[in-house]
């Protein structure tokens, strides 16, 4: 029986947009990217609502350190004092993140504080660096690391053993059920579009049976999903591809081409409501210029 939870935490108040990995240990639950700080009272009211409290969680497992993901982390251990398994890459910037701070506010500018809220440093004493390969056990319950690059150059994802659920992070893109739509999320800085499809080969050598994404929940169709993501990241490179070859192009433009058509397109096929997690969290011009920056 899959008693992995899904617990979904409202983001600028649409739902079924970023979904925390809740997984049962002894003597409590682990967490599969908490997200950012701007969610922490649906964090925790959604914990209480499968009998749980923040005082139960046992440790944290990030599949990679972007704000939406990860922005809650330090908040949590500092206040928990639990350990943080993540990629030897992100534990650095966990430890000191001026970087990415950095990074992020040069794409999100003045909407950082109320995207994701605060994000605190993590004790490096906290942190479990990862490379992939290894077996990582948290209260009894054993997980599988594998490296997985492509959305992020510190992408792993995890295979819960007792499930057969892997935690695929951003590495097969989101969707938003009840639609299936499956879309990449490729946002500057380390895009590689080379690693990816190695990445994806990772994930199904697991043979899951599902898979978890944090955008959105818990697929019954791994193989569908999988095959479906590398139909549409490889379209996506293509369109980059050809906006590229024009030199004279203005690339903003080009990006808020791209842009209005992926979210125009969402709406006209799935309609508003269903369209609105999607729109919430893709963003397609940032996922333009990242897939332009990987194709330099």
């Amino acid at each position: 029986m899959n008693d992995v939870r899904a617990l979904d935490l409202p983001f600028l108040g649409a739902e079924r947009v970023l979904a925390c990995g809740v997984v049962p240990v002894e003597g409590g639950v682990a967490l599969v990217d908490p997200g950012p700080s701007t969610v922490l009272p649906a964090l925790e009211d959604g914990l209480g609502a499968l009998g749980h409290g923040l005082g139960d969680v046992r440790a944290l497992l990030l599949t990679h350190i972007h704000l939406d993901h990860a922005g809650a982390t330090g908040t949590l251990v500092r206040r928990l004092g639990v350990p943080v398994w993540v990629h030897e890459v992100g534990a650095r910037h966990l430890a000191r993140p001026e970087k990415l701070i950095a990074s992020a506010t040069r794409l999100y500018g003045d909407r950082m504080d109320e995207l994701w809220g605060a994000f605190e440093a993590v004790p490096e004493a906290s942190l479990r660096p990862l490379a992939g390969g290894e077996a990582v056990e948290v209260g009894g319950r054993a997980l599988d690391v594998a490296y997985t690059p492509g959305h992020a150059v510190h992408h792993v994802a995890y295979f819960d053993r007792a499930t057969a659920t892997a935690f695929v992070g951003d590495t097969v893109g989101m969707t938003a059920p009840p639609s299936e739509r499956v879309l990449p999320v490729t946002p500057p800085p380390d895009v590689d579009l080379e690693a990816w499809p190695a990445s994806l080969d990772r994930i199904a050598a697991w043979e899951p049976e599902r898979l978890f994404r944090m955008h959105w929940g818990a697929s019954e169709t791994p193989a569908a999903d999988l095959a479906a993501f590398r139909t549409a990241l490889d379209a996506w490179a293509a369109r980059v591809r050809a906006d590229r070859a024009d030199a004279d192009a203005d690339r903003g433009h080009q990006a808020a081409a791209f842009s209005s058509e992926i979210l125009s397109g969402l709406d006209a096929d799935l309609g508003a409501e269903a369209a609105a997690p999607y729109r919430a969290l893709l963003y397609p011009d940032a996922s333009w210029h990242g897939l332009a920056r990987a194709l330099r």
